[in-house]
């Protein structure tokens, strides 16, 4: 029976819970200013050293991931004349994960004036993260993100505009202002096509030298400090290194640790991982968002989950069936008052404009009463219990299109709509469409202080790489803010204060730091290669999948967790004894990049689940099933779990240690969080 307990229950690490870890000393930041919050940003900038501009052309930086961030970042630092590399594994610049964002980008420029401000900004996403962000990287996040609009104006993006030419703005879930930004449903491609030219622009300029089809396998460190990276010619397989004075990590999110996910497929941890071992902390691995408005899945033959916009809530209406033996019907014959409009009812404040974690959970909700539509499918536990569920909820644009009529609903939505078609076959100006939650994005990454360096000295990590500005759930529309306030405007006023201190001294390949990263590599590349077992990669990546989903997805529990737990580590054991990759290392060889890929996710999955077990309390797109309230609303535990939880390698089969930094609110109170 699931234990409901009240605000003032102590929680706490349970004993069972401390036999995965031990703990380490506390962590803090020590890069804020002090004094109060709406001058901090300013004062860091001031306070950060300067490098004239003789000195950073002999200054060098590499840049891994050319998204919003890593693009940005490269293009903002070759215009100031540092020396960049930039790499990729796609094939483009332009073919980052960046560009699958739908529905916009938040702007405290209130251009609504419906009440919006950088400080209501700031106290959205706080709150929408549940009290467990950074107040000092929330508000700076707040501060720049109206500078970023004229950036991407400036760039030439094609935002969405009113009649009278303004800037249009829509809401996004967990907030009662119009702050997004939209550029159709193709925010993230006209947004990346921005970066994208400012980068190119520096290469065709010699500032930047780039680097495609290439994949970072290990960083080096020497003497303490990132000094470079081992990247794989992903076309010739040829194993090469690279050398400078720091290294930036901006390689997106870990969703895939789930197999299924909205990520695209090359989406992985392996940078952030590597960057792990030699390292750096990860912090608040557990805290991953399912968004609520993706196309359900529709059988077990799947390798990828597709996004709805969020925007989509804007307009429709999200609904099941009062009873369940309507859920077989045509939603069209349904009558209005045999349909539950549940968000509606239960947050009538914010309706179907509640956070995205909040969303996902009620979807749950409704299809485990067996209301859920669309056709049954079977789901498979880890033990191989087959089940048959329906795993769908209606989003309805009847009463939109009878409001705005079809074309102005095609105007604000239509290349979405006709996604959805192609996909499922299913008209949704005529028929509603079936959504369902799905794995998106990672809050959790690698610790960075307010300067985004992480506990290794020249380590620099940016957007959904780092785990520093959502807390325990992220808004929509905020990720494409967060990468670019990354690259454009924080990044390139910190890293300064650091490379202000060099050039560093000159390394090369024969140094014994390079030298055992290479051999590393090698090792690496031929235990895969020479294990000869009779499992193929992907098959062990969707059984790491199964154990995440079932254990460590929507709803988490001791029980179950300590059971992933178990299940990983044997899966860890035969995937190093039974993996069978074809092919050969000097040569494309797409098996062997993506068993490089799983071996990390396996060793993240366990770190997921311990941090997920030590963490009794529910707070945002962590929801432990002992910790709620008696409405079936997360419970946090401010008393016991106000703080990050940052987490160090400690060795090869070694308990990871945990260090934690305190949350210290000044200027937001603790409440706890209510959309009703």
């Amino acid at each position: 029976m699931t234990e409901t307990l009240t605000p003032n229950t102590t929680a706490g690490i349970t004993d069972a819970a401390r036999q995965y870890f031990s703990e380490g000393d506390p962590l803090s930041d020590t890069k804020a200013p002090a004094g109060p919050i709406s001058d901090k940003w300013n004062q860091r900038k001031f306070d950060a050293k300067l490098v004239n501009p003789a000195n950073r052309r002999k200054l060098s930086v590499i840049i891994v991931g050319t998204g919003l961030a890593g693009g940005a970042a490269a293009a903002t630092l070759g215009e100031a004349g540092y020396h960049v590399k930039a790499f990729c594994y796609q094939d483009s610049p332009r073919r980052a994960h960046s560009i699958a964002a739908q529905g916009g980008i938040n702007a405290a420029k209130n251009y609504k004036e419906d009440g919006d401000s950088t400080f209501r900004l700031f106290y959205d996403t706080v709150k929408g993260g549940d009290y467990r962000a950074r107040e000092t990287n929330v508000y700076r996040l707040a501060e720049v993100s109206a500078n970023i609009i004229d950036q991407c104006v400036a760039q030439g993006v094609p935002f969405a505009r009113e009649y009278g030419g303004l800037l249009d703005n829509r809401s996004f879930g967990g907030v009662q202002v119009s702050r997004t930004f939209y550029a159709r449903g193709q925010t993230g491609q006209q947004l990346l096509i921005g970066a994208y030219q400012a980068l190119e622009r520096q290469i065709g300029a010699g500032t930047v030298e780039m680097y495609a089809r290439h994949e970072m396998v290990e960083l080096i460190v020497v003497e303490g400090r990132a000094r470079g990276i081992i990247v794989r010619d992903m076309v010739t397989g040829e194993i090469e290194t690279h050398l400078a004075d720091a290294v930036v990590l901006a390689t997106g999110g870990y969703g895939n640790v789930f197999f299924l996910s909205t990520n695209a497929m090359g989406c992985n941890v392996t940078a952030n991982w590597r960057a792990y071992r030699k390292g750096a902390y990860f912090a608040n691995p557990c805290y991953t968002q399912i968004h609520p408005t993706c196309i359900p899945v529709h059988g077990d033959k799947q390798s990828k989950l597709t996004l709805m916009s969020e925007s989509l809530r804007n307009d429709g209406r999200i609904w099941v069936p009062k009873k369940a033996e309507d859920c077989d019907k045509d939603p069209r014959q349904i009558a209005e008052e045999d349909r539950d409009y549940y968000l509606e009812r239960i947050y009538p404040a914010f309706g179907n404009l509640v956070p995205r974690d909040i969303a996902s959970r009620q979807a749950k909700n409704m299809c485990d009463e067996g209301r859920g539509v669309g056709p049954a499918v079977v789901e498979i536990s880890p033990e191989g219990e087959e089940r048959r569920v329906r795993r769908g909820v209606y989003l309805d644009f009847a009463d939109a299109i009878e409001r705005m009529g079809e074309d102005a609903v095609r105007t604000k939505y239509g290349n979405l709509f006709d996604m959805y078609e192609r996909i499922t076959g299913e008209n949704p100006y005529k028929v509603p469409m079936r959504i369902y939650p799905a794995v998106h994005y990672t809050m959790g990454g690698l610790w960075v202080d307010y300067d985004l360096q992480s506990t290794i000295p020249g380590l620099f990590v940016t957007g959904e790489a780092n785990f520093s500005d959502h807390g325990a759930n992220r808004l929509g529309a905020s990720a494409l803010m967060q990468g670019l306030s990354d690259g454009y405007f924080v990044l390139p006023n910190t890293i300064r204060d650091y490379l202000a201190d060099g050039p560093f001294p000159k390394i090369d390949g024969n140094d014994p730091a390079v030298a055992q990263a290479r051999d590393s590599v090698f090792d690496r590349i031929e235990h895969f290669l020479n294990c000869n077992g009779t499992r193929s990669v992907d098959s062990f990546h969707k059984e790491l999948g199964q154990i995440m989903w079932e254990y460590c997805g929507m709803e988490r529990s001791e029980e179950g967790l300590m059971k992933a737990i178990g299940l990983i580590r044997e899966l860890k054991k035969e995937f190093y004894s039974n993996l069978r990759v074809l092919g050969k290392a000097d040569q494309m060889n797409q098996s062997l990049e993506k068993a490089g890929r799983v071996a990390d996710f396996i060793e993240l999955g366990e770190l997921m689940c311990i941090d997920a077990l030590h963490r009794r309390e529910s707070c945002g797109g962590h929801f432990r099933a002992e910790s709620q309230t008696e409405d079936g609303e997360a419970m946090r535990h401010d008393d016991e779990f106000l703080y990050v939880a940052a987490w160090q390698y400690a060795g090869e089969d070694q308990p990871p240690i945990l260090h934690k930094e305190d949350l210290v609110y000044e200027f937001i109170e603790l409440k706890q969080r209510s959309y009703k």
